[in-house]
């Protein structure tokens, strides 16, 4: 798929080592997909690329995986990593549309100014015989980013609880069918099962074909079927806001302009203490 948010590994491969372009890897795996993203960077990837770890950037006095540092915490970590907030920063994981979303929306968020995330991601460019860095990483020079935080990009608790009741931005959760309904378990220990109240479900896979973004007619045809407009107001949710990046996402690339990331997702609804939750049986 073509759109502004993406970036050729044709033209990608034209930009490596490019004092003002940042290459970041943010492979970021769930344990059922038995990867681990540290640690295949260090073995292997794009030549000058910096580790973006999104358990460790981000706010560690919250018992959440992996919620959103104070931006003075991530310009400060991000700066040291070699990244200014005017580079050009392409973003990619393994398999191409799986954790680079959620470190986009992070940058973006943040206030990175042009974020791209790489088109069909690290295993497509290692099947293109693309250069490849092995061994130890050497480190960028660190530079300035200076966070502009957008919070219209970043749903509270409060935010989704208000549009639990009133419908109000509409709640869209990417978690497969099976974990919506309560049918599933959830893969984190000790949370409830089911959905937040009045919230639609759309699994992220279902945006996604061959490790890319589906059309855009396909889309477009996906959120209309489920009544969503471009100007909908619309929060995105998941287990613990990463695959709810996908979604904000696949909106942006069709001009759904009026999104939020619910960034405590499932990770806080779900908990024990949490809101009420609807589940097949109860509605």
């Amino acid at each position: 798929m073509t759109d502004a948010n993406f970036i050729s590994q044709a033209d990608a491969l034209e930009l490596i080592g490019r004092k003002d372009v940042a290459f970041v890897d943010g492979s970021w795996y769930l344990p059922a997909q038995e990867r681990d993203g540290h640690a295949e960077y260090r073995q292997m990837r794009i030549p000058g690329a910096v580790y973006f770890d999104i358990d460790s950037i981000s706010d560690q006095a919250s018992n959440l995986p992996h919620m959103l540092p104070t931006p003075d915490q991530f310009a400060q970590k991000v700066s040291l990593m070699g990244i200014a907030d005017d580079d050009l920063i392409i973003v990619y994981d393994g398999p191409g549309l799986f954790s680079a979303p959620r470190v986009w929306w992070t940058f973006k968020t943040m206030g990175a100014i042009d974020v791209r995330i790489l088109d069909g991601g690290l295993d497509q460019w290692k099947s293109n015989n693309l250069p490849l860095e092995t061994g130890n990483p050497n480190p960028r020079r660190a530079k300035l980013f200076s966070a502009n935080f957008a919070g219209n990009k970043v749903a509270s608790i409060e935010d989704v609880i208000q549009a639990s009741k009133s419908g109000n931005p509409v709640v869209l959760d990417a978690r497969p069918s099976a974990r919506f309904a309560g049918k599933a378990p959830e893969p984190r220990p000790g949370l409830r099962g089911g959905h937040i109240p009045g919230s639609k479900n759309l699994p992220a896979n279902t945006v996604i074909e061959n490790g890319r973004l589906k059309s855009s007619a396909e889309l477009k045809k996906l959120f209309e079927s489920l009544d969503l407009k471009p100007s909908t107001p619309i929060i995105t949710s998941c287990g613990s806001g990463v695959t709810a990046a996908i979604l904000a996402l696949a909106l942006d690339a069709v001009g759904y302009d009026h999104v939020k990331v619910y960034d405590g997702s499932w990770a806080e609804w779900g908990l024990p203490e949490g809101p009420e939750i609807e589940t097949d049986d109860s509605e």
